[in-house]
């Protein structure tokens, strides 16, 4: 199936805002569990994704981050508050954008934070205009992984890092080819996986050196099963909007995606030479 175009999947989170909030919650992202059992809700454990990917970087006082589909903004603020840097958020989603904004002020936090309507696939700024560049759980969303990398390149300074964590392909028994069909499947476009090692080349073909990597994928797994009993217990608010088959079909994905062992999530650096 055809992967969604940005204006899409942009549109998409317009549309489903609320939706989203009440099924992530403010960081619409995974969350991070020491195991399964753990008594740990989804939104601390989020944030304990946020702060495992940032304690893989250097991060300074006074340092510049642009944050690759910031979502509403809530890692951008708990990063901007935790190391004093200043963040730009960029998102294809003006519902987003404008909620982030809105958040950044009520946290006193807009001197240092400011989102704003933008691809990352063909970024605003000027070469060499920050110090790190973050995406969590954005770029599998993206057109062509590549290419943003080598965006990121482009605006970072000289020794400027990158931090990514996504979606990865885990190898199985049947294969990288395998897993990566059932996972194609089950998703039905909305989710593309690469291997730790298609994703490290990707890196240095953007002309960046890559740095610590973590394979986090047994941390990150609950993520599926929270996510379906949040969802499922939304049904009456959400098949209004997205109708009963929608509502059956991402669910049943939410439980494929738990039950796939080809499915992982890495943490990634990466640096710009100096």
């Amino acid at each position: 199936m055809k992967k969604p175009t940005p204006d899409e999947i942009g549109h998409g989170y317009d549309a489903f805002a609320d939706l989203l909030d009440r099924l992530w919650g403010e960081n619409l992202h995974h969350g991070y569990w020491n195991d399964a059992s753990e008594d740990v809700s989804v939104d601390e454990a989020a944030d304990r994704l946020t702060d495992r990917l940032a304690g893989l970087l250097t991060i300074e006082p006074g340092d510049r981050l642009l944050d690759l589909g910031c979502g509403i903004g809530e890692p951008a603020m708990r990063l901007a508050a935790a190391h004093k840097i200043e963040v730009v958020g960029v998102s294809i989603s003006r519902r987003q954008v404008e909620r982030a904004n809105d958040r950044a002020v009520a946290a006193g936090l807009a001197d240092r934070l400011s989102f704003q309507l933008a691809d990352a696939m063909d970024l605003p700024f000027p070469d060499g205009s920050f110090d790190l560049v973050w995406a969590l759980e954005s770029l599998h969303h993206m057109p062509d992984r590549g290419h943003v990398l080598a965006q990121a390149a482009r605006v970072l300074r000289p020794g400027g890092r990158v931090a990514i964590g996504d979606f990865m392909l885990l190898p199985s028994a049947d294969g990288y080819e395998a897993g990566a069909a059932r996972v194609a499947e089950a998703s039905k476009g909305v989710l593309s996986v690469i291997s730790l090692d298609d994703y490290l080349s990707l890196i240095r073909a953007a002309g960046l050196e890559p740095g610590p990597t973590e394979d986090v994928s047994r941390y990150t797994r609950p993520s599926w099963d929270k996510a379906a009993e949040r969802f499922a217990a939304l049904r009456e608010q959400a098949v209004p909007h997205i109708g009963a088959e929608q509502f059956d079909l991402t669910l049943s994905r939410f439980h494929a995606f738990s039950a796939e062992p080809s499915l992982g999530y890495a943490l990634l650096t990466a640096r710009k030479p100096a």
